[in-house]
């Protein structure tokens, strides 16, 4: 009889140990795949939660008015980044002509900025400073937010909502951001995921600033410059000739919506009160 209940206690211990390893193999695997799953759903609805439903404003004025208020601090901040970037190359440029040696730190920085630009320094010479300022530059404020309107939608496209990309930016490596729907046979190209607003924005103005797709848009910044002339939105809009297929009726779009929206892209927080 004790032999016959050691040998039933045996079984039975056994029999927990397989349910134990049922248990290890099928369920928790499953576990983790809910997991992995439910993050990647918490990821989506966070980007989702960042971009404003644009689409449920019914009136249209205060749905472009809401468009322009959302992007235009992640615009100036760019802009402001560049500023510092462009003022920090002018007094690099004062040096240099004044016969003065730059400091480690600054000679670091400024490699750091012509990496960025993709412009090779070869050597610290004024025309090279001089060439590396024709891309280190502001992009009109009023020429981004209208571009990103005509690429979204008024911020209500899939890329917008789903990848922060409103500058419609390619990506060229499989899986590196959303398949276009439309996409044309035999191209292989995704419009690129960002992770926050603030690298969407950025990635845009560097685009413009170095791209040679872009080098006209560039070239009529410097020639404004040149002539103490402020860089207008209505004036290097025609430097985007190559950022779509449909070039001279890309800019015609564009600089009719510049025209017919002039009154929502006035920066609230910059009117002057009438005395």
């Amino acid at each position: 009889m004790k032999t016959g209940k050691i040998g039933q206690f045996t079984i039975a211990i056994g029999l927990v140990v397989a349910l134990i390893l049922v248990v290890r193999l099928v369920l928790v695997p499953a576990s983790d795949d809910k997991a992995q799953s439910l993050g990647k759903a918490i990821i989506n609805t966070e980007i989702a939660n960042v971009v404003p439903d644009f689409g449920a404003i019914k009136i249209v004025s205060e749905k472009k008015t809401a468009f322009f208020e959302f992007l235009r601090p992640w615009i100036k901040h760019q802009n402001a980044i560049i500023q510092d970037e462009r003022d920090f190359l002018i007094s690099i440029r004062n040096q240099v002509s004044n016969d003065k040696e730059i400091t480690e730190a600054d000679d670091y920085r400024l490699q750091q900025i012509s990496e960025r630009y993709q412009y090779t320094l070869r050597s610290l010479t004024i025309s090279n400073i001089d060439t590396l300022l024709i891309r280190v530059d502001v992009i009109p404020e009023e020429m981004v937010l209208i571009q990103a309107a005509n690429e979204t939608g008024w911020g209500t496209s899939r890329f917008a909502r789903e990848g922060l990309n409103f500058f419609g930016q390619w990506c060229f490596r499989k899986g590196c951001g959303l398949v276009p729907q439309s996409r044309t046979q035999g191209l292989s190209h995704e419009v690129a995921l960002f992770k926050t607003v603030e690298d969407s924005v950025a990635s845009y103005m560097r685009n413009l600033n170095s791209n040679a797709a872009y080098s006209l848009l560039r070239s009529i910044r410097a020639d404004l410059r040149a002539q103490n002339k402020t860089p207008r939105a209505q004036d290097l809009v025609y430097g985007l000739i190559n950022y779509s297929e449909r070039q001279e009726a890309y800019i015609d779009e564009l600089l009719e919506m510049l025209r017919q929206n002039q009154r929502f892209l006035v920066d609230n927080n910059e009117k002057t009160t009438a005395v």
